[in-house]
C-alpha cells in the first residue's frame, strides 16, 4: 500500500495524487486555465445601507411610544371581515386602546401602511367576556379620546 502524500506524480491529475478536485492547487499544473468565480459556483455580495439616520428613527420611536396605551376613536366609516364571532364589523365609532406601532421594527423603519395597531373589546350576545379584536390603522382614520 502506497501513501499518498511521499508519492511522487509526474502527472497533475495522477490518481495517487492527493489533492482535493477543489483545492486552489490543483490547477498551479493544469494546462487548462483556472475557473472564474461564475464557473466554480459561488460568490458572495454584501450590500449593508440604510436610507434613514438613526436620530430621525429613534424620534420617530419615541414618538410612538408615546402613542402606545391612549384610548382612540374610529372616526371613519371601516369595516372589518377577519373577526369569525362578528361578520361584517364597523369600526367607525368604537373606542379602542394603541397596542403598538408597527412602522419601526427591529430600529429599521419598514412599509406599514397600516402603522398602528388597535385593540377593540366588542360585547357579543350569548358570551360572559367580550370579543377582542385588532386592527391595523392610519393615524387619519382615528381620534385620541382623553
Amino acid at each position: 500500500m502506497t501513501s499518498c502524500a511521499t508519492t511522487p506524480s509526474t502527472l497533475p491529475f495522477s490518481p495517487l495524487r492527493c489533492v482535493s478536485p477543489f483545492h486552489p492547487t490543483r490547477f498551479l499544473n493544469s494546462p487548462f486555465p483556472r475557473p472564474s468565480i461564475s464557473q466554480r459556483g459561488f460568490s458572495c455580495h454584501v450590500a449593508v445601507s440604510s436610507d434613514i439616520s438613526s436620530s430621525v428613527t429613534s424620534e420617530e420611536e419615541a414618538e410612538a411610544a408615546a402613542k402606545i396605551g391612549k384610548k382612540v376613536r374610529v372616526t371613519v366609516p371601516l369595516k372589518v371581515y377577519h373577526v369569525m364571532k362578528i361578520p361584517d364589523l364597523d369600526l367607525c365609532g368604537l373606542e379602542g386602546a394603541i397596542k403598538q406601532y408597527v412602522a419601526i421594527w427591529k430600529g429599521k423603519r419598514i412599509t406599514a401602511n397600516l402603522p398602528f395597531k388597535v385593540e377593540f373589546f366588542i360585547p357579543v350576545e350569548g358570551q360572559d367576556k367580550p370579543v377582542k379584536v385588532l386592527a391595523h390603522l392610519r393615524e387619519d382614520e382615528f381620534e385620541y379620546v382623553d
